[in-house]
């Protein structure tokens, strides 16, 4: 069986370092791995629609500044599929016959949904204006069905994505077992892919929430500049018991660290040092480890720690900031890039979807079928006479 890998994401707004630890630098290395023989990445315009229907220029707008933040990273249109989800029809088709598949009861338990419906302050309870609460729509409550589509339309054996959406996935694995039981073998059950890195599952906001997030205004952006960087982590969440440098301070649930975690490499030592070498005090640290012990013996401060934190994501954004400016002096080159991508797309989605009308005996119009129809219809017509 080919090895096939399908993820993508949701045209919200430029995408931030959440998204680059947790799925883009993952992709940029499943890419250049030479273990996959096919890699398509989706822009989900339409599933961004379901709770933004009534602003698609601002959907419209978020598919160019996602599709530069993919090429930025370094996927490349020689080795990816990019394209744009509502520039496949057939993955409408396919959610419109899922949606036989599930039930609401089975939408309503998922852990995923109720998360983001919850994010989104939706009500399920309509009318509730007091409350400033919108109903949920029905496109956005069936986005699990949706997202079942997408990866099983490109018939993906592999999915890559964080921790937070493994309930999507099952739910997507849920409705391939079950369309192959009532139909035949059509549908391939895919795995998911969750970061190596244990701190790249869910990197938490600047702010120590749990999860960086464009609503909560916690992100830091794979486009933002060097400076907006270091004011950034100079506002960061640390360990809030740390009040004096002599203080011993708490690591876990540090969000400096995990930022740390998560970007820093045992090089950075040697070429951000410098950091750790003050008026008071001075470190020669040379790995991650070493920070962390003097941390928490006391004696290291969050500004110097800070520092060395600003110089490694700068270090990490730069290459793609670079990058990000030249694509942005040739736009049509990006959306060359998601025409070729979603046609070849489309070529394959409408070749899953003829296989699945075929077991779902709704292919009318195939020359074997028709012509069997028409014999069938014929030999009643001769037996009737």
């Amino acid at each position: 069986m080919s090895k096939i890998i399908l993820t993508g994401d949701r045209p919200t707004g430029p995408l931030h370092i959440g998204h680059y630890v947790g799925s883009l630098r993952r992709r940029v290395e499943l890419q250049n791995s030479g273990e996959f023989d096919r890699i398509f990445v989706m822009i989900a315009d339409a599933q961004a629609l379901t709770d933004n229907a009534d602003n698609p220029e601002k959907v419209r707008q978020n598919i160019v500044q996602v599709a530069l933040d993919y090429l930025s990273c370094g996927l490349d249109p020689e080795k990816t599929t990019l394209f744009i989800q509502s520039q496949v029809s057939e993955l409408t088709e396919m959610t419109f016959f899922y949606m036989n598949l599930v039930t609401v009861q089975r939408l309503q338990r998922n852990p995923t949904v109720k998360q983001e419906i919850l994010v989104r302050g939706f009500n399920e309870s309509e009318g509730d204006e007091a409350a400033n609460k919108r109903g949920i729509p029905a496109g956005f409550f069936a986005y699990p069905v949706s997202q079942a589509a997408d990866i099983t339309a490109f018939k993906a054996t592999h999915v890559p994505v964080g921790e937070d959406q493994e309930p999507m996935l099952e739910q997507t694995r849920e409705i391939v077992r079950k369309f192959n039981a009532t139909y035949g073998p059509v549908l391939v059950e895919p795995e998911i892919m969750l970061p190596d890195n244990a701190a790249c599952l869910r990197l938490p906001g600047t702010d120590g929430k749990a999860k960086m997030s464009k609503s909560l205004g916690n992100c830091i952006y794979l486009s933002d500049s060097a400076e907006t960087v270091r004011t950034k982590v100079r506002g960061m969440f640390t360990d809030p018991n740390h009040l004096q440098v002599s203080d011993p301070g708490k690591v876990e649930g540090n969000t400096v660290f995990t930022y740390l975690d998560a970007f820093c490499k045992d090089e950075h030592f040697d070429r951000f040092g410098d950091c750790f070498h003050g008026k008071k005090v001075s470190f020669d640290f040379h790995s991650l480890d070493e920070v962390k012990a003097q941390y928490r013996a006391g004696g290291l401060g969050d500004v110097m720690v800070k520092n060395f934190l600003t110089e490694v994501l700068n270090d990490t954004l730069e290459p793609i900031r670079a990058r990000r400016a030249e694509l942005e002096r040739n736009i049509p080159y990006v959306f060359d890039v998601l025409r070729k991508g979603s046609e070849e797309a489309r070529k394959v989605a409408a070749q899953t979807i003829a296989e699945m009308k075929r077991a779902m005996r709704i292919n009318y119009f195939d020359k074997e079928v028709l012509e069997g129809l028409i014999a069938d219809f014929a030999a009643k017509q001769a037996s009737a006479e």
